[in-house]
């Protein structure tokens, strides 16, 4: 890994910021280096309220929106929600629906079948609203891009209201309104919603229309704060306040289908990690082996019980999710090892029985393996299909656009896409991939990145400094856990490989006679020769407490060592 440590604040603004907030060096480095200068704003850091949430009627098309939704209800018109398959599509769906069905009965949502109707608006979902008379489709997490089937759904007399936060085309859809802070006509002054985001800031416009208040749908947070850390957009400014307080909700009201999956994983809080590794893999788990419907249903459930029995079927998909994308895993290096590829700058990969739901999985297990740009293709009725995933630091979104020629369709964000393409295009699209990132690249980018934050000694680690630091939770890109390094630390002479096929390594480091403390270091078991050498080495790590039989204790998790 690259360890790369982040410049340091100048001292007189270190100095200005200790005495403001009455923090110690190390605080106020960190906030000085988020960005964060004054007593106001640590104040709005620490404390994220509903004060922090912008005004939705900036966001362009806003009112449009309002107007158009305020005459179905008024006219007892058909209103279908329409949503990816995947957390943000199902956490938007679910929170539109739920609110409402608040202020009217005719209300039904739809999730595109991810193998028979792919990604984003259908003509299949259009043609089902026009067959059950609905006149008004609100789409959420998709349809910024859906220029025909938006003009199919004019002709046959159905509107569109778009909720996304993709980046858009050159043209936008003939929709009644387009919400997208993503629009270059659109000053909202927070980009970065994900969709279920942009359709909390919808509910939140229609809610101030009949006098309501942020803080009055505080039930629906536990929505958004999952799509926010499933999303992985940034948790600043807004996000921030929306994921800080989805969290408390989540923790202590979360509607009845967050409950019975908190109840199947037993844990007391969760963290934004937790959302991440817990409840969004399960709410992934229906798209990807089932239906996104079942998703819906279970975050739309208001009976505990019945919501109990849906998160058992939930759970299961997410076991079999599990199975399928591990098995795929060793299927992608075998082929990459007989194939000779593991020298380009991409990996790109194809097995016409590679099950849809998981190779986007499957992608970001590659790059743990190679650290590239990498695309998983499988066969999709008479198309292929990909997800593409990159490496920190390269928009893959852009070398596909320069790939467009040998491309059908594609779509989504710097990191993460998917597309489609013919077959017989495959090896021309795989070579011009190639080109493009070999062109375009700063090859330093395919050795991952270690950000350090700050070096510091170990005597500077205590109960406090760890009490504070759990205040700058939620983390997430743009508000990373803080990451450490110190140097001249030694073994104290028990550091030992643990677990299974001694994967991991435990030890207990020093660096002057006083200063101890237990250091875990997942996935670092090759660097044992480094711990038993006695020479002195040094850690990058991230504070973190161990919790065992009652007792509470510091602890270092080891991100990488160095002799």
């Amino acid at each position: 890994m690259r360890w790369t440590l982040k410049p340091k604040p100048e001292a007189v603004k270190v100095s200005e910021m200790k005495k403001a907030l009455g923090v110690d060096n190390v605080i106020a480095t960190l906030l000085l280096q988020r960005g964060i200068d004054t007593f106001e704003a640590a104040k709005t850091f620490f404390r994220p309220s509903f004060s922090d949430l912008h005004n939705p009627y900036l966001m362009k098309d806003m009112d449009i929106a309002v107007a158009r939704i305020e005459k179905a209800i008024e006219a007892g018109e058909n209103i279908m929600v329409y949503g990816d398959y995947d957390v943000d599509g199902t956490t938007s769906v679910a929170l539109m629906s739920s609110y409402l069905k608040t202020r009217i009965n005719s209300v039904a949502t739809y999730i595109p079948d991810r193998y028979n109707e792919g990604y984003g608006v259908s003509y299949k979902g259009i043609d089902f609203a026009d067959d059950n008379d609905f006149t008004l489709i609100i789409a959420l997490d998709c349809g910024v891009k859906a220029i025909d089937k938006v003009a199919y759904a004019n002709k046959i007399g159905i509107d569109f209201i778009i909720c996304d936060h993709h980046r858009p085309g050159e043209k936008l859809p003939d929709a009644v309104a387009v919400l997208d802070p993503k629009r270059e006509d659109c000053n909202y002054p927070f980009k970065e919603l994900c969709g279920c985001g942009v359709g909390f800031k919808l509910i939140t416009a229609l809610a101030a229309n009949q006098g309501q208040k942020a803080e009055d749908l505080v039930e629906y947070l536990d929505l958004v704060a999952t799509a926010i850390g499933a999303d992985i957009v940034p948790i600043v400014d807004e996000n921030r306040a929306l994921a800080y307080l989805g969290l408390q909700v989540i923790n202590t009201n979360p509607r009845p289908g967050m409950k019975a999956i908190i109840a199947e994983v037993k844990k007391d809080i969760l963290t934004i990690t937790d959302v991440v590794f817990i409840i969004a893999p399960r709410i992934n788990a229906a798209g990807r082996m089932k239906h996104g419907n079942h998703a819906v249903t279970l975050l739309t459930e208001t009976d505990f019980n019945l919501a109990a029995e849906y998160a058992v079927d939930i759970d299961q998909f997410n076991t079999d999710r599990r199975e399928t994308d591990k098995q795929i895993t060793e299927e992608a290096l075998i082929q990459i090892e007989e194939n000779n590829e593991q020298e380009g700058f991409t990996t790109v990969v194809y097995n016409k029985t590679w099950h849809k739901g998981v190779i986007g999985i499957v992608a970001s297990r590659l790059i743990e393996t190679y650290y590239r740009p990498t695309l998983v293709f499988t066969k999709s009725g008479d198309k292929l299909a990909a997800s593409a995933r990159s490496v920190k630091g390269f928009d893959v979104y852009n070398a596909l656009e320069a790939c467009s020629e040998h491309i059908e369709q594609f779509g989504g964000h710097k990191y993460a896409a998917g597309l489609t393409l013919l077959p017989e295009n495959y090896e021309a699209f795989k070579a011009k991939f190639e080109s493009v990132v070999q062109e375009t690249i700063d090859p330093k980018l395919l050795t991952p990145e270690l950000k350090i934050d700050l070096e510091i000694e170990l005597g500077e680690i205590n109960d406090k400094l760890m009490r504070i630091l759990k205040q700058f939770a939620p983390f997430g890109p743009g508000n990373m856990s803080p990451t450490f390094m110190s140097q001249n630390l030694k073994d104290t002479g028990y550091g030992k490989c643990v677990g299974e096929d001694d994967k991991h390594i435990r030890l207990t480091v020093t660096q002057s006679f006083n200063d101890k403390i237990v250091c875990i270091g997942f996935g670092l078991g090759d660097k044992i020769d480094i711990i038993k050498s006695k020479r002195p080495f040094s850690a990058a790590y991230s504070i973190d407490e161990n919790h065992w039989n009652g007792n509470v204790s510091l602890q270092l998790k080891l991100k990488d060592i160095k002799a």
